[in-house]
């Protein structure tokens, strides 16, 4: 069952800035070495201690879900197209962040490095969609005005849709991550559909 938008005004506030990324295909220990990381280097940390960008790289938070793995971290590192794209082989990715302050969206379906479908801030939505996301697009389209940036509720039921996971407080609050530092990106360019 699909959620409904305002299940998740919770999240706005808690995710601001960040990036979330679901990979379905490889291993958490797999997802840190793609990020460049080291596993033996990641430790268990709750989220309220996850950190921010340090002087070696970038904070990551990594989490096992089924078969899937979540991961949680500053900025939009995870959307770079040297990031997502490589991470992208043999898995599919739906990822996504926001940066409320400057209205900056981007949410992001990768399937075996090719791109499947996107919002990228100020573009707009990739205008081929999918089937796979007809039913959901229509239901975003019915309850939501209009211009509604999609942080505020479509992009975390766009990431529901395709991953079947629902973020709750629970799960992102009262996880234990694995926590570590990956390289930060050497660009910033993000997939490009056009």
């Amino acid at each position: 069952m699909i959620t409904m938008p305002d299940d998740y005004t919770w999240l706005i506030e808690r995710v601001n800035g960040a990036c979330l990324t679901y990979i379905r295909g490889l291993t958490a220990e797999e997802v840190i070495v793609r990020r460049g990381g080291r596993p033996e280097e990641f430790v268990p940390m709750p989220f309220w201690e996850l950190g921010a960008a340090t002087d070696s790289g970038v904070s990551l938070g990594v989490l096992a879900i089924g078969d899937w793995v979540f991961t949680i971290e500053p900025g939009r590192n995870g959307l770079a197209e040297e990031v997502i794209m490589p991470m992208s082989a043999g898995a599919r990715v739906v990822a996504h962040s926001h940066l409320d302050i400057k209205a900056l969206d981007y949410f992001y379906w990768i399937e075996d490095g090719e791109l499947q479908f996107c919002f990228i801030a100020q573009e707009g939505y990739l205008q081929q969609v999918p089937d796979e996301l007809t039913e959901t697009m229509n239901l975003i389209d019915s309850a939501y005005p209009p211009l509604t940036d999609p942080h505020e509720g479509p992009m975390f039921l766009l990431a529901e849709h395709l991953t079947g996971i629902k973020l709750t407080p629970q799960l992102l609050e009262e996880s234990i991550y694995l926590s570590g530092v990956v390289p930060e990106p050497q660009s910033w360019e993000k997939p490009w559909p056009w």
